[in-house]
């Protein structure tokens, strides 16, 4: 029922974005201008307040590095067999083998299961900085062939993603987010943010329903990339048993590792690849990568409950 409880939202609202493309009550252009605002405006601040926030702890960096690692090696690895997984999305398919939505699928689920724990939070620092910070960079340059080394610098560093993630890492490093917290207005700012980010997951998943279309070749394709990614992480959590084998007797931390990287693409990941898209159909493709891995992170949940738990 806990999983229920956290799944049937996100379905919820995928199939409510796919309902209102199909009986159009929003059109191309309205979706485009939720698009605009989530994205270009509400989702930077969100990024910047995790890098604000962020907080690593030395006994945790070997995991985040680890955790990093996999995580950039996992887009030259899908690249590397989109021979197998499909040509027609190979321009793309690769970046959806790397992150995971740790905040909306990964750490409810788990936490369902355990109560209270921030060991996946730990795998998050990671796959926030891939996100918003490689990630974006690498899609500057790719959508700025043909421009000056000036002018590429320049897309980078005028990306709104690019400029949160500097700007709140600058802010936490420096002690300000500490000042902060000790301020007056940290209720003010807590209160702000929170309010600014709080239809951002809802709008970006109705977004993802609304661009869904499945057909025979496309749910082929999403099947074999799906494999590709679930293999792959299998090897992490190999991975984890060699590099990490104190940890990985604890319990808790086990299930969080299996839960956590058998969990669907990043959420945010799929408009910061938006960009390199070349049709509609490459954004369904990736809304509908994503919805059906869902089903396989179900799966693997169920399995953690009846063998681990």
């Amino acid at each position: 029922m806990k999983a229920l409880t956290t799944l049937f939202p996100v379905f919820f609202m995928i199939l409510l974005g796919f309902t209102a493309k199909a009986k159009k009550w929003i059109t191309p252009e309205q979706k485009a201008g939720a698009n605009a605002i989530v994205f270009q405006i509400l989702l930077p601040i969100m990024v910047f307040n995790l890098m604000l926030t962020v907080s690593v702890d030395a006994s945790s960096f070997l995991v985040i590095l680890y955790t990093f690692i996999i995580f950039v090696l996992a887009m030259p690895a899908g690249k590397l067999l989109s021979g197998f997984t499909g040509k027609k999305y190979s321009h793309f398919s690769y970046f959806l083998m790397s992150t995971t939505e740790g905040g909306n699928v990964a750490l409810p689920l788990y936490l369902s299961i355990v109560g209270s724990s921030s060991n996946t939070v730990i795998f998050d620092i990671a796959g926030s900085a891939l996100c918003f910070i490689v990630v974006p960079i690498w899609v500057a340059k790719l959508t700025s062939s043909g421009v000056t080394t000036k002018e590429l610098l320049k897309n980078i560093f005028t990306n709104s993603f690019v400029l949160a993630v500097i700007l709140g890492l600058t802010l936490n490093l420096s002690g300000f987010y500490g000042l902060l917290q000790q301020s007056p207005i940290f209720e003010l700012y807590t209160g702000t943010v929170s309010q600014v980010t709080a239809p951002i997951i809802g709008m970006i998943l109705f977004i993802l329903g609304y661009d869904l279309r499945i057909d025979k070749d496309t749910f082929s394709s999403i099947l074999r990339l799906a494999a590709v990614r679930v293999l792959y992480y299998a090897a992490v959590i190999a991975g984890f048993f060699l590099l990490f084998p104190a940890l990985m007797q604890d319990k808790l931390f086990l299930m969080a590792v299996i839960i956590y990287f058998m969990s669907p693409t990043g959420f945010g990941m799929l408009p910061i690849i938006a960009p390199v898209y070349r049709s509609q159909e490459d954004a369904s493709f990736s809304s509908a990568y994503v919805s059906v891995y869902m089903v396989i992170t179900l799966v693997v949940y169920a399995g953690v409950v009846v063998f681990i738990a």
